[in-house]
């Protein structure tokens, strides 16, 4: 069988590594709710695209896909996020 075959094997150490780090965030983005509202709503809209990235990197094997679909990829979180901060500037300048 060829490595495309059997798929990507990743080592147990880096998963256990990437998992560390979405708990570490996860206790960050708690402490962040605990100060007030303000640091709470950054620290989600800046740390919940850090995890959500490894999530796919890492567990999804974006890390191994084609320059191709990782552009694709790009593009489509990039649509979005403009979007969103369309959204964001919509409500903020509402009479």
């Amino acid at each position: 069988m060829s490595e495309h075959e059997q798929g990507h094997i990743i080592e147990y150490a880096t998963l256990i590594k990437v998992w560390a780090t979405l708990l570490v965030l996860t206790g960050a983005l708690v402490v962040s709710s605990r100060l007030s509202s303000g640091a709470a709503v950054w620290a989600m809209l800046s740390v919940t695209p850090l995890k959500a990235g490894l999530v796919f990197y890492f567990f999804m094997h974006v890390k191994y896909e084609t320059i191709v679909l990782k552009t694709m990829l790009f593009v489509a979180l990039s649509t979005l996020v403009v979007f969103i901060g369309m959204l964001f500037f919509d409500i903020a300048w509402r009479p």
